[in-house]
């Protein structure tokens, strides 16, 4: 079981470091640590877990983060209007259009591999549409698909993706955002 000791923080070599392909046929150990991936990030959304193995709350995490530096990441994010919950298991994924019309999170992003005190405000696109290789975790089955994203789902997936290119979300914050409208929760 992943724990916040094997998230590497900011300044760690390989978070800088340009992600690699995985191979398919997915080898054991990558299937592995994908399914480690997405257990730590559903396991930081159950509050009696995240008090018991004091885990940071967490939408998203990319191999990277703990020091593997390949193209997959997990993400576990509701749609902030449908409420719909992506959770998604992804490999060598490739964002091949975005929108021009942008949004921001109002609270501001966080990372498990920044200090937890720092949070701030990231332009992002409103849609994005990503040529990917989804994993099943259940079973292995590993489909090909263009997927098309937006709203919260799209920004964790857009954060994540910058961990593959060894980009933080600290190296776009903004002080402030005044040109453009917050993503809205709940409406």
């Amino acid at each position: 079981m992943l724990l916040m000791k094997d998230v590497i923080q900011d300044g760690h070599p390989t978070l800088r470091l340009r992600a690699k392909e995985v191979e398919l046929p997915l080898s054991d150990e990558d299937f592995n640590t994908l399914k480690d991936m997405m257990e730590l990030v559903v396991n930081s959304q159950n509050e009696e877990l995240t008090e018991k193995y004091n885990l940071r709350p967490s939408v998203g995490l990319a191999a990277p983060q703990i020091n593997i530096s390949k193209k997959m990441f997990c993400i576990v994010a509701p749609h902030e209007k449908t409420g719909q919950l992506y959770k998604l298991a992804v490999i060598n994924p490739k964002i091949i259009s975005f929108s021009e019309e942008k949004t921001y999170l109002g609270g501001g992003e966080g990372c498990l591999s920044v200090d937890e005190e720092i949070t701030g405000l990231v332009r992002r696109s409103k849609r994005i549409k990503a040529r990917v290789n989804l994993v099943n975790l259940e079973t292995r089955e590993i489909t090909k698909a263009v997927i098309k994203l937006n709203g919260f789902p799209g920004i964790v997936f857009q954060h994540e993706y910058d961990h593959l290119l060894g980009v933080l979300f600290v190296d776009k914050m903004e002080e402030y955002i005044s040109d453009i409208e917050p993503l809205q929760f709940g409406e």
